[in-house]
């Protein structure tokens, strides 16, 4: 990739040259255009655009050339003593040329979306904290009280501590003043962490069926632990150093201008520099690696989640060698992008530094140049390369915090994937009927399950079945039939509100699924107000009070009621649909697990 980059650039950089030298005749104020003019011939000759960071990078080589010049040949021209002409032009050609490349780039729809994408999550990141606003503007009023003491204390420290006396303590009031700041930040931190973890949650719970088919639950499990935490902690932090770095930057260059202007337009060469660095670097990390990492993560979460959940099948085929192996491969992986992560961090830091050290030598030797034109004092210089570090480390945390909240962006993209997917089944149904009779009607339905949408499970059935029959997942209205229509005494299923249609309509499945909690619980699951009578009845209709007065008040059942033996749990399933007293009771195979006296005894408790 370096080297059609570097084959395109050195033309440019070549006719650059020819124009700084044959344009310095006609006025330094045209010099500058040569960058421009070069980079329109070669768009209009048909070469590919460079890249915005290119062009912008070249665009700096007409200061550049100021300082290198003597050292070519050409006549000295100092920067100290530059027209103000000079820098117009200058940093005019670098917003120029970045225009100009926006305009003939081609190939860029793509990225431009993706960036437009990003920019639009952020903003649904940031709206997580509406609620918060009261605290927020508290935040931000400590926040700039704060940057206005740090701003002032470097100018300071020499000239006014004397005239308040020695029991002034600046640094002490600056650092009450951001502590109470970031306190105004950890609040907030806090209540959007609860709430997108809370929405996160509720929306998966609205979900339709094929979606967790589709999607494996420890890839939502790690969503929901590690990316909403991820999401709540990043943007009040990053928003807290943003705009405490963006004032103070401004603070600080307002006084670098009042020392010297010329030198101050000097330092702002850095600015492009580091943008073409972090730029680089957010596009590794925020495409690249953070998203391979979040990827990774979830992955091996699922592959853990997978096994812990299955050990007894683990345990009866052996296997447990086999899936140390595998989770060993997967972790494995995630410790291989996060090295990685940490070594283009190295590289990153080392670029910065070289930048900084150079921007330092830059300052000196230009301050040298205009103490011995007169222009400032020694003292102004020291001043001036103080503030320049600490504007340094300001511009690298503006780019920094943009490009760390842009890189949990990744983080934040899967998740409000799944709070904005509307299910494909609607529960938006408003009928509640005092007595339904229990009659299913099936109208020329055609179904096929949406993980496997090439094969059709129903083909223009049509049938009726009478109180006392059994059917599954349409009547449920888990899925929605491609055609026809499911009916309950006449009236579609989706019109049934949702609540209603599943206390009439009862499903027990094969493999029916206990939750962690006592008997009475899971008896009672999703229901309110249910007296010891319904649910001694209910167990007593599927054969299951012999078992559960064998056991201890409130036993635990444990996960999915691994404490329990299949034909139990399933006892305890048909218990549950019955307590609802339901007029349409389904059984996929509800029973199949029961000995013939608990089958017999179930049977003539009514089903």
């Amino acid at each position: 990739m370096l080297g059609p980059v570097v084959f395109r650039a050195v033309p440019l950089l070549l006719c650059d040259r020819i124009l700084l030298s044959l344009l310095a005749k006609w006025g330094p104020s045209m010099v500058p255009l040569g960058v421009t003019g070069a980079r329109g011939l070669l768009s209009v000759g048909g070469i590919s655009p460079l890249s915005s960071s290119t062009v912008a990078a070249v665009s700096i080589l007409p200061p550049l050339y100021l300082l290198v010049g003597p050292w070519l040949g050409d006549p000295p021209l100092l920067v100290s003593s530059a027209a103000w002409s000079w820098w117009l032009a200058i940093y005019g050609a670098v917003g120029f040329s970045w225009l100009l490349w926006g305009i003939l780039a081609e190939g860029q729809s793509t990225k431009e979306s993706q960036k437009e994408e990003d920019k639009a999550t952020l903003w649904k990141m940031l709206r997580l904290f509406g609620p918060d606003k009261l605290y927020l503007s508290g935040a931000f009023l400590f926040l700039i009280l704060a940057v206005i003491g740090e701003t002032f204390l470097p100018y300071y420290t020499g000239r006014v501590i004397d005239i308040l006396g020695t029991k002034y303590d600046a640094e002490a009031f600056s650092t009450a003043i951001f502590l109470l700041s970031a306190m105004g930040g950890s609040s907030c931190s806090s209540s959007p962490g609860w709430s997108s973890g809370l929405t996160y949650f509720s929306s998966l719970v609205r979900q339709d069926l094929a979606f967790f088919q589709e999607v494996k639950t420890g890839a939502l499990a790690s969503r929901l632990s590690k990316d909403t935490t991820m999401m709540s902690n990043s943007v009040p932090l990053n928003t807290n150093v943003f705009l405490r770095t963006l004032i103070k930057t401004l603070g600080l260059y307002g006084f670098m201008i009042g020392l010297s202007w010329r030198l101050t337009l000097l330092m702002l060469i850095e600015t492009p520099l580091m943008m073409v660095v972090q730029k680089v670097y957010n596009a590794r990390r925020q495409v690249g690696i953070m998203e391979a990492i979040q990827d990774s993560v979830a992955h091996s979460e699922e592959v853990v989640h997978e096994v812990i959940s299955s050990m007894e099948t683990v345990h009866s085929f052996a296997t447990e060698e086999k899936e140390s192996q595998a989770t060993e491969a997967s972790l494995e992986d995630t410790c291989r992008l996060k090295n990685q992560r940490v070594l283009e961090r190295i590289v990153y830091i080392l670029v910065v530094r070289v930048i900084q050290l150079s921007m330092k030598l830059i300052l000196l030797y230009c301050g040298y140049q205009q103490i011995r034109t007169g222009l400032m004092t020694g003292g102004n210089l020291v001043s001036s390369i103080l503030y320049q570090t600490n504007v340094g480390r300001c511009v690298q945390a503006l780019i920094y915090t943009y490009g760390d909240a842009l890189s949990n962006v990744g983080a934040a993209e899967k998740v409000f994937e799944y709070l904005d997917r509307e299910p494909s089944v609607r529960t938006e149904g408003m009928l509640s009927k005092e007595s339904l009779c229990g009659h299913v009607s099936f109208q020329n339905v055609s179904f096929c399950y949406p993980s496997r949408p090439e094969i059709q499970v129903l083909k223009n059935v049509s049938f009726e079945l009478r109180p006392g029959n059994s059917c599954v997942a349409l009547l449920e209205h888990f899925y929605e039939p491609q055609s026809g229509e499911v009916l309950l005494d006449g009236v579609p299923v989706g019109k049934y509100e949702h609540k209603y249609l599943h206390r009439q309509v009862a499903l027990v499945g094969q493999e029916p699924v206990l939750f962690s909690g006592s008997i009475r619980e899971n008896i009672t699951y999703g229901l309110q107000g249910c007296s010891e009578e319904d649910v001694s009845r209910a167990a007593g209709e599927a054969d299951a009070l012999g078992f559960i007065r064998e056991l201890e008040g409130g036993f635990d059942v444990g996960e999915k009621g691994g404490q329990l033996s299949i034909g139990q749990k399933q006892r305890l399933a048909i218990a549950r649909a019955l307590i609802r007293d339901p007029k349409v009771l389904v059984l996929d195979e509800a029973m199949s697990a029961l000995d013939p006296e608990s089958d017999t005894a179930v049977s003539a408790g009514g089903l």
